[in-house]
């Protein structure tokens, strides 16, 4: 009965490990496509603010470690290898506690990153320029048309660039443009438009003409972030609980190995 509850533990942990493994892929792919996306407002964000960079190459850090400590509780369990359980159940407990402290700090850290997006997508408006390449600004026309918002709190932000508000014409941010719901075609406009109004007596760019989404981006910006949080965090919760077991049934494998026995340790 011993020897069957044994093998039956070993199996667990490697299956608990194997799925480590797997969900340690997915938090280091989700750095990678922090650093990577260049289309979202993950990329205003990692353009603008080094902690969003520092945030990514610690997802990417903790996810190779957790696919290294898979294998390596993989390979403990099926040879029953008590120095390879006794180093795993270490880096676990490690890991563990990183993870708990790295998550307090990012939650408590939560109202300071609102501000520093406001302040980030402030100072973009105001020195957006028309005809000019640069991935920030590109990345921030995807958002608005995207998520069909102008400016961050209304569109009455962009009065403050004063490279638009300068023209003569009506003249507005293309990537503001309303659209009407039964346009599917999905185009990102860059730079400035203008408008013509036949009706117009005004010889300046009055923002009451612009044909544009009046609501600003920050409560749909701050929900897709609050969204994504949330799944960020049931990935960490997720890969805690797999932790515990994994260290539960390391301890209870390493309890009934009785002697070390150096033969089983794969020789590459």
């Amino acid at each position: 009965m011993g020897s069957a509850c044994i093998k039956v533990t070993k199996y667990f942990l490697f299956l608990f490990n194997l799925l480590f493994f797997i969900l340690g892929a997915v938090i280091l792919g989700f750095g990678v496509w922090i650093l990577a996306d260049k289309s979202s407002f993950i990329s205003v964000l990692q353009t603008s603010s080094s902690s969003l960079k520092v945030g990514a190459c610690v997802f990417i850090g903790v996810g190779a470690v957790t696919m290294f400590m898979g294998f390596l509780g993989c390979i403990g369990a099926i040879k029953e290898v008590r120095c390879l359980l006794g180093l795993y159940f270490a880096f676990l407990l490690l890991i563990l506690i990183v993870q708990v402290a790295a998550g307090a700090l990012f939650y408590f850290n939560m109202g300071k990153l609102k501000q520093e997006m406001g302040n980030i997508v402030t100072n973009l408006i105001q020195n957006y320029k028309d005809s000019h390449e640069d991935r920030l600004q590109e990345a921030w026309d995807y958002v608005q048309a995207q998520v069909k918002c102008c400016g961050w709190v209304s569109f009455y932000n962009w009065t403050e660039n004063a490279e638009l508000m300068n023209r003569t014409n009506i003249t507005y941010p293309c990537s503001c443009e309303a659209r009407r719901e039964e346009e599917d075609n999905f185009v990102v406009r860059k730079g400035f438009c203008e408008a013509f109004d036949s009706n117009r007596t005004e010889s300046r760019n009055s923002p009451e003409y612009w044909p544009v989404y009046h609501e600003g981006c920050m409560k749909k910006v701050q929900a897709w972030l609050q969204e994504n949080v949330g799944v960020i965090l049931g990935i960490c919760v997720g890969v805690a609980v797999i932790e515990l077991l994994g260290m539960l049934l390391s301890i209870c494998l390493c309890r009934h190995v009785r002697s070390e026995d150096y033969s089983k340790v794969p020789k590459y």
